[in-house]
């Protein structure tokens, strides 16, 4: 039974507290989720202000479990036994997130719960960021899509939903409707972080590597407050930019130095979301034939990715780490998290490891690659490779195409020359200005022995080389 004094959140919508400052502090930690901010922690501040409120210990408990488990089951302990003095809403909050946090999920049945609660309360874009976060790592673009779709009438013109709008719809292809989401959130807010990346990921598909980078520097003073995998993921964009614009490679170094690794200087960094970007980029500057320029950086990361307690965070960061320790000669170090892989994979229901099936072959190929048996890497990899079909793993296009550019040299260091022209020009087609793309079908000419071909791409690699930044 309701009862008690009530006070509305940011949303509109009843929480069971008489603390303004509880209210305030639930406030100010939806905006921190919404804007990628660095000071989530503001939920234990709710908590502290009423320890009975319902919403805000779930909220806590949500915020704390993957970091410290056992401190978020006395948060959830607490929002279940004052749940009889819940309001409706703080009771379906409670079962979303219950559900999220159970051993063995379906993930599906998560998905359907929030889609649910938002039919409810569409106003609640945590809620929706919460459901949009499952359905990326699930690879599910297009149900990410939908959710948001559900909601969007009763959003129009807020803050933050563009952009939430926008992510799904590049993911799906549909380049044009999110550049259009993307700059509409901008225009709303210019300090909208999600805004900023989608637009900063289709102007990078479309080729307008220089465009994209002006445009993420200019909003790079706002990334301040940002978390620690916002602002090092932006930085890792523009350091993409660069790399494929085919930039000097000296401002790819200096991005990585001064904005990537020097996050791990700050007191509250969080050294594993930098780790992920900073792995990212040195697999990408691998591929591209690059990462001599970059010294020992590659073994400065090994050095700490052996430390156990950043494996098993999510898989697209294990399948970096993988590769990191394979290439730098901590083989045992690998195979210790290959194998922890592959427990953690056979535990899995069915239905998931049906899923993370592919996830699983794409841990193991890479070490392969790492360890420099191309061979081996292709047959663990389908004959008909495409790193789209991947994103299971809990990555965007941008960041599972490096391992499509992997592909592409594993089987150019195998000898599969045709092989690689075939998939390589189908790649152009899709984005021609990318000039390590026509130095990649240049090799495979070569190899194949079609001397014309390989003139014609020469030349337009060496057109593109220059056309971005020099």
């Amino acid at each position: 039974m309701e009862e008690g004094v009530k006070l509305e959140n940011r949303w509109g919508y009843p929480v069971a507290t008489s603390s303004q400052a509880c209210v305030s502090a639930i406030n100010s930690y939806y905006h921190q989720v919404l804007s990628y901010g660095r000071e989530r922690s503001v939920i234990l501040k709710a908590v502290a202000h009423d320890k009975r409120c319902v919403l805000a210990n779930i909220l806590a408990a949500h915020f704390l479990y993957s970091s410290d488990s056992s401190r978020a089951s006395t948060y959830f302990d607490a929002a279940e036994s004052h749940l009889e003095h819940a309001t409706l809403y703080e009771k379906l909050v409670f079962d979303t997130i219950t559900y999220l946090l159970s051993e063995d999920r379906d993930d599906d049945v998560a998905v359907e719960l929030h889609s649910k609660f938002l039919k409810e309360f569409p106003r609640d874009l945590v809620s929706l960021k919460r459901a949009q976060v499952l359905c990326f790592y699930m690879g599910l673009p297009g149900l990410s899509l939908s959710l948001v779709q559900q909601v969007l009438a009763q959003n129009e013109g807020e803050n933050y939903i563009y952009g939430m709008l926008a992510f799904p719809l590049l993911e799906l292809g549909r380049m044009e409707d999110a550049e259009k989401a993307a700059r509409k959130g901008f225009e709303i807010n210019k300090e909208d972080s999600w805004s900023q990346h989608a637009l900063c990921h289709v102007l990078q598909y479309k080729c307008c590597f220089r465009e994209a980078v002006k445009f993420m520097e200019e909003c790079s003073s706002s990334w301040s407050s940002s978390s620690s995998f916002m602002l090092t993921h932006n930085w890792w964009h523009v350091a993409l930019c660069y790399l494929e614009g085919n930039a000097p490679r000296q401002r790819v170094l200096e991005i990585y130095d001064n904005y990537i690794w020097k996050e791990l200087d700050k007191n509250d960094s969080a050294s594993a979301e930098v780790y992920l970007n900073a792995g990212g980029l040195l697999l990408r500057l691998y591929v591209h034939g690059e990462l001599d320029i970059f010294g020992d950086r590659l073994k400065m990361l090994a050095e700490c990715l052996t430390n156990e307690a950043n494996w098993y965070i999510e898989w697209h960061f294990d399948v970096l780490i993988v590769w990191t320790l394979a290439k730098t000669g901590e083989i045992s170090k690998a195979e210790d998290l290959l194998k922890g892989l592959k427990s953690r994979f056979l535990r899995m229901t069915k239905k998931k490891r049906q899923r993370m099936q592919r996830g699983m072959m794409l841990a193991e190929a890479l070490y392969a690659y790492g360890r420099g048996d191309d061979r081996q890497g292709l047959e663990l990899l389908d004959p008909d490779f495409d790193a789209t079909d991947y994103k299971i793993i809990g990555a965007s296009d941008e960041q599972v195409d490096v391992f499509n550019e992997v592909w592409y040299n594993m089987l150019l260091n195998s000898g599969e020359a045709l092989k690689a022209i075939e998939v390589l020009e189908k790649q152009i087609k899709k984005r021609d200005g990318v000039p390590y793309l026509w130095r990649l079908l240049e090799r495979g000419y070569k190899l194949a022995n079609k001397v014309e071909e390989e003139r014609i791409a020469n030349e337009k690699a060496t057109a593109l080389e220059s056309r971005y930044f020099n």
